[in-house]
């Protein structure tokens, strides 16, 4: 054995030399054993040595490098306060007088804002804005701003911002906080500061997956871990790929080639020594997503490393590094790994471990991995087109289902070891089942924008990381996600929800298998604060005292909780007693309440609880102490019920109820006392008069500023006790204010609507007329639908006239009112002042009228007769007298065309109704007799007339014979001369049916001795015709012409079959082939556009260009018709170039216009359509519009 001594005097240094050649000499030549032996007692000899040598050196007195500073801390912290002493030898410390100097701030949680803290200190820094519950989208930047009520001084000047894992009973949540100088400190809200996933790399795309996690870091080998996405995109998430980054190269590259469908991935063959960082992609069915964040560089290096190197410190900071290989000699051929085992199974790989050799020699080591099937010693070589220099190995092509054993050889410059001992049978791990949904998701109302969800894991929870959440609005089915990280815990509080909009839930569960399918929906719950028990009552004063019995009076809670108060409850004591007696058992709804059975000349306290359907609440303060006694004072009691209701910009309505106690005379009045701020007690009258009324609208407020008010009442005796102030209240319009609105309804009926800003499940629109007068069912009925309610007037009148006002029953300060003055009131035309009547006047015309009440200058009327809207015509007059009504119709002579069903249907604003007269059999033939009968009396009376008007007949030697009959005898001359030929001589004279081929076809006509210009066909002054373009076989067969005389029908007939058709083709092939070689034909050079659209009251111009030889003759038509030139009409040819000018155009101008030009080589035909429309409307899209 080798022993090593050192001695170390305390006042003088002792330096210890040794001989390192001597030390290498004994080394050389000893055991193992013996050099770890002089190993340790070197290493602990000359350590220990040293440090007694260092403690002699630092000798020095106590002191303070870290002292205590000051510390602001939340009130129910557990506080840890630490410091930094030295000093040699290693002084006591102890705590003395600390606490005197620590600060202790009480924070005010105002859910959902964010934490107020109320400053216990006499400089304070307060903030000006505050932080709500901020969401970022994934990859955006975020900025938090804050500003302060006023300048910080210089100590407050040390600001600084912090992140910090808030943990609380059901949430974790990443807060963001800010700290000023360690006398203020300020956070965001307890909620989330959340990411939202950026837009998908492709459409329907993942997300990204999340936390990937690298472990197990060896030369050549890591092992990710990794959560799923929380977005699946459009169809689930089939598996993912793994990329790395060699940062020397900056280039991303794939490690595995088919999906990884698990949540851990081996990745094997890196380069030793180099930095390298990985990050994973999500695929689906639509490719693969956005890639993950990429973890922080990684190093691969040897991880043993540090157990086989030892670091020694010797004086004056040197050190000397030793490795075991150096102590382990000179070792050629490496000794075999031990325990060959499977550290990671999967359902696609298998990775192996297994420790290195022992001694491993200074060579650098790699390893070949063999394999065989169990059962057979058949072994085959897994690693050989790769070096593996980790004791880490991935396999993934092992057959599922069959067993294998594996050893490991140690490989150096100098060989090869003997193989390791086979591990145990290895096969691929089963696959691992996605977990089971979660259930019982429930959703519970939290505050206005936030609810809480919880639901139940499922029974099998192993391998579960987490939950992923999902909102959508009730009936959209648009799922967004909740939390981009798996959430532990079964409770979650889901903020910024939009208020009173439902919303449904649902949940799944996270693991490194994947998702599981979406829990069942929730029920669909309103976002709105839960409710609570309410506030205390307050301002309990005394109405009436008998002596015996005292009336008392309160102010009601300022919070309901979020549901109404049901009622109260009263205690009461005597003056000087600690015991409180309760005073009802019942609730009393009533804010006033007779206490009996009080002793005369005692005094008596009282305290009123406010309750609801969640329970009864605190009480309130103590009243002051009232001595029953009676009152026989001769002023009046005091008013009490304070309200206040529609607050204005400026102004706002005071009401109250009157005194209980009214004195030795009856009030005649009230005094109205203000005073400015919400504490100020100098209060100054509002009017100068008293005022009679129980209400009063106090304006001229500044905006902004803060009022209390007061009342008393006044008799004979003078001015009695002063109300209670009323609650401080700001002459400002709250956001969301809404006042009533007057209008007509759908069906004409006249409705008051009021919309509210804020209101619960329990909140009710309470309607009054004069503030307190209710409004009988009779007169108008209510709805309400969400948060608006409408009052419906049914017969409106007179009666109706007055302020009507609405306020919420929970909130009478959200409220408003409308005075419904006559000169004010809507139109109604539910109920006419007078239906349609029917008149027959002196000279037998007839009058159609109806009258409703006086409209607006903005009133319009639409006449329906028959299902088609009318308008006046010479023979039907429309007069419609906007100011007093009144729509008539009339007839100068009514006729058999007038029976029917006529409908006005009027609008004024929103008020619009229609009524029908049904004009028809009895009814109609009795007044269309009336009016003839009145009519011929008129005539009669007038002097001769004529029965029977002027008719005519034609016998068979087309003579014309034309009669009447009147009351005197009238000899005809020469009638034949000044009459027009009627349509009979046209029909008698009309020759046979011709054929005649053209260029173009085939023209059947007929010649005509006598023409009218009335024809519905193509025609001229002797002939009519139809044209056959382009005949075919098809067009063979028998034509008719028939010509209607007004009594008879006369035909004329053509065979277009046979050889009269074969003949009539020839002849019209031979004409087609000369016209296509004849260039004097007539033609239209430039025509007309397609369709034209102009405005009514407006002349339009038409303008043709001709040519052709010699010139053609030139036809304007309409609908076919020929139209000649005439008032309306001018038609103007000169050579070349015809136009058509249509004056005045009017709606039934609109039509097909056509213009014919032919000579003896041909013809042509050019169409247009002309669109008139009226004033105000838009023309057609396809048309040409022209001005």
């Amino acid at each position: 054995s080798v022993h090593c001594s050192r001695s170390l005097e305390t006042d003088t240094e002792t330096t210890v030399i040794l001989d390192l050649n001597l030390l290498i000499y004994w080394m050389a030549r000893v055991s193992e054993t013996t050099k770890m032996a002089i190993w340790h007692l070197l290493v602990q000899g000359w350590a220990s040595a040293h440090m007694r040598y260092l403690e002699q050196l630092s000798q020095k007195a106590p002191d303070f490098p870290i002292p205590l500073r000051a510390h602001t801390v939340w009130e129910g912290m557990t506080v840890k306060l630490s410091c930094t002493v030295q000093g040699c030898p290693t002084p006591k410390s102890a705590l003395d007088g600390l606490f005197r100097h620590f600060c202790l701030y009480r924070p005010c949680v105002l859910t959902p804002a964010p934490f107020l803290p109320s400053l216990l200190a006499l400089q304070e820094a307060r903030f000006g804005t505050s932080f709500p519950p901020t969401w970022v989208k994934e990859g955006d930047t975020l900025t938090l701003e804050c500003t302060f009520t006023s300048a910080l001084l210089l100590f407050q000047k040390d600001v600084s911002w912090f992140i910090y894992i808030a943990f609380s009973k059901n949430k974790v949540h990443q807060v963001w906080g800010l700290s000023i100088s360690m006398l203020f400190f300020f956070s965001l809200t307890d909620s989330l500061l959340a990411s939202i996933d950026a837009s998908a790399a492709v459409v329907g795309g993942p997300a990204s997956p999340l936390a990937v996690q690298v472990s197990d870091v060896n030369k050549d080998y890591v092992f990710l871990t990794w959560q799923p996405p929380s977005a699946d995109g459009a169809s689930p998430v089939q598996g993912y790929y793994v990329e790395r980054c060699d940062l020397g190269q900056g280039e991303w590259v794939r490690c595995n080639v088919d999906i990884q469908k698990m949540c851990h991935y081996p990745v094997f063959g890196l380069k030793e020594g180099t930095l390298y960082q990985f990050r994973v992609r999500s695929v689906n069915q639509a490719g693969a997503g956005r890639p993950s964040k990429a973890t922080k560089p990684v190093l691969t290096a040897d991880p043993l490393e540090h157990t086989r190197t030892m670091v020694v410190t010797v004086d004056r900071g040197r050190t000397i590094t030793i490795t075991k290989d150096e102590l382990e000699g000179r070792i050629k051929a490496p000794f075999p790994p031990t325990n060959v085992h499977a550290c990671e199974v999967s359902d696609t790989y298998v990775v192996l471990s297994w420790t290195e050799p022992e001694p491993r020699g200074r060579e650098p080591l790699t390893f070949y991995v063999e394999r065989s099937l169990t059962g057979k010693n058949s072994w085959e070589m897994v690693s050989l087109d790769m070096v593996v220099n980790s004791p880490r190995f991935p396999v993934f092509d092992l057959v599922k289902g069959k067993q294998y054993y594996f050893r490991v050889r140690s490989v150096n410059k100098y060989g090869v070891s003997d193989p390791s001992e086979p591990s145990t049978p290895i096969s691929f791990g089963k696959s691992q089942a996605v977990p089971a949904p979660p259930h019982s998701v429930m959703a519970i109302r939290d505050t206005d924008t936030s609810v809480l969800l919880q639901w139940q894991e499922p029974k099998d929870k192993n391998g579960i990381l987490g939950y992923y959440l999902y909102y959508s609005e009730a009936g959209k089915h648009n799922w967004k996600t909740i939390n981009n990280k798996p959430f532990a815990k079964t409770r979650f509080t889901v903020h910024g929800l939009k208020t009173r909009k439902d919303y449904v839930f649902r949940v799944k569960c996270v693991s490194r298998a994947g998702n599981s399918s979406y829990s069942d929906e929730s029920q669909p719950i309103m976002v709105k604060s839960a409710i609570y028990v309410p506030s205390a009552p307050s301002a309990i004063v005394l109405l009436l005292c008998t002596g015996s019995e005292m009336v008392l009076g309160w102010r009601a809670p300022f919070s309901d909780g979020g549901s109404p108060v049901r009622g109260y409850y009263l205690d009461q004591k005597e003056k000087g007693m600690e015991i409180w007696r309760e005073v009802n058992v019942k609730p009393v709804k009533e804010r006033q309440f007779k206490v009996c059975n009080l002793t005369s000349g005692h005094f008596y306290q009282f305290r009123v609880f406010a309750a609801n359907v969640v329970g009864i609440g605190k009480p309130s303060e103590p009243s002051e102490a009232f001595l029953c006694e009676k009152w026989t004072m001769p002023e009046p009691g005091c008013p009490y019920d304070l309200e206040i209701r529609e607050v204005r910009n400026g102004s706002l309505v005071l009401l109250w109820a009157a005194p209980l106690y009214e004195g030795r005379s009856p009030v005649t009045g009230y005094l109205l006392e203000i005073s400015q701020g919400d504490q100020s007690e100098n209060w100054t009258a509002l009017s100068e008069k008293t005022i009679s009324d129980t209400r009063y609208k106090v304006s001229g407020l500044q905006v902004g500023e803060t009022y209390r008010f007061r009342v008393s009442a006044i008799n004979e005796a003078g001015v009695g006790r002063a109300s209670l102030p009323s609650e401080p209240v700001i002459a400002q319009t709250q956001p969301g204010t809404k006042n009533i609105e007057i209008g007509v309804d759908d069906d004409g009926f006249i409705f008051l609507g009021y919309e509210a800003a804020e209101m619960n499940d329990e909140s009710k629109f309470l309607w009054s007329k004069n503030y307190t007068d209710p409004i009988g069912a009779e007169r108008a009925r209510a709805e309400t639908k969400t948060n608006r309610s409408v009052l419906t007037f049914t017969d409106p009148s007179e009666e109706d006239l007055g302020l009507y006002t609405v306020n919420m029953s929970d909130n009478p300060q959200q409220s408003s009112s409308y005075d419904f003055t006559a000169e004010g009131k809507v139109v109604n035309l539910q109920a006419p002042l007078s239906a349609w009547q029917v008149e027959v006047s002196e000279k037998g015309s007839v009058r159609l009228w109806l009258q409703t009440e006086s409209l607006s200058n903005a009133a319009e009327l639409r006449l329906i007769f028959n299902d088609r809207e009318i308008s006046s015509t010479p023979h039907r007059k429309i007069n419609f007298d906007k100011a007093k009504g009144l729509v008539e119709i009339l007839f100068d002579q009514l006729s058999q065309e007038d029976e029917g069903s006529y409908t006005a249907q009027l609008r004024d604003g929103r008020a619009k109704n229609q009524f029908t007269l049904v004009f028809v059999d009895k009814k109609f033939r009795d007044t269309l007799a009336l009016a003839d009968a009145i009519r011929h009396d008129n005539k009669r009376k007038t002097g001769p007339y004529f029965q029977e008007f002027l008719s005519w007949s034609v016998n068979e030697d087309c003579e014309l014979i034309m009669n009447c009959v009147g009351m005197v005898i009238i000899h005809l001359k020469a009638m034949l001369i000044s009459c027009s030929v009627p349509r009979i001589l046209m029909s008698l004279s009309a020759s046979s049916l011709k054929i005649q081929s053209t260029g173009e076809g085939f023209k059947l006509y007929c010649s005509l001795k006598y023409y009218i210009s009335f024809l519905k066909t193509s025609c001229s002054m002797q002939k009519v015709w139809i044209e056959i373009f382009n005949p075919t076989e098809n067009d063979k067969g028998k034509y008719t012409l028939e010509m209607f005389d007004g009594k008879d029908t006369h035909k004329r007939f053509l065979d277009l079959s046979g050889q009269a058709f074969d003949d009539a083709l020839l002849e019209h092939q031979r004409l087609n082939y000369f016209c296509l070689f004849v260039s004097d034909r007539a033609k239209v050079t430039k025509g007309l556009p397609d369709v034209v659209a102009i405005m009514e009251g407006k002349s339009l111009c038409l303008t043709c260009y001709i040519d052709g030889e010699p010139a053609p003759e030139i036809f304007w038509l309409r609908n076919d018709r020929e139209i000649f030139s005439q008032d309306h009409f001018t038609i103007t040819k000169v050579p070349k170039c015809s136009s058509i000018t249509i004056n005045n155009v009017n709606m039934e101008d609109s039509g097909k216009y056509s213009i014919f030009v032919r000579n003896k080589h041909g013809s042509e035909t050019v169409d247009v359509t002309v669109s008139v429309y009226k004033h105000g409307e838009k023309p057609p899209a396809n048309a040409v519009e022209l001005s």
